[in-house]
């Protein structure tokens, strides 16, 4: 089983990144104490402060799975909609040569 890289770009709508920011601060902790979960990094743009990068490793996509399918997930994506300008996921595996 491959470990799974979830790079997350999300860029708040005009007003609303501070409260973007609460909301996947409130998703952090849950999301690392899942049994799958490697790392689960919540950044925060320099240049622009209402966008937000997530940098994850699962231990594979079952974990993913488990993972989207959680209760804290679901919840954080509910409060989080109408916050969103723009997200952008991507999946990524290690490349090595």
């Amino acid at each position: 089983m491959k470990e799974i890289i979830i790079n997350a770009v999300l860029k708040a709508k005009s007003g609303k990144g501070e409260m973007l920011r609460a909301e996947l601060l409130n998703l952090v902790e849950a999301s690392r104490n899942e049994d799958g979960c490697i790392q689960y990094t919540l950044h925060e743009s320099v240049e622009n402060k209402d966008t937000f990068v997530f940098y994850e490793r699962w231990k594979d996509e079952e974990a993913l799975a488990f993972h989207i399918n959680t209760e804290h997930y679901k919840y954080c994506g509910q409060q989080t909609e109408s916050l969103l300008e723009k997200q952008e996921v991507h999946r990524l595996q290690i490349i090595n040569p």
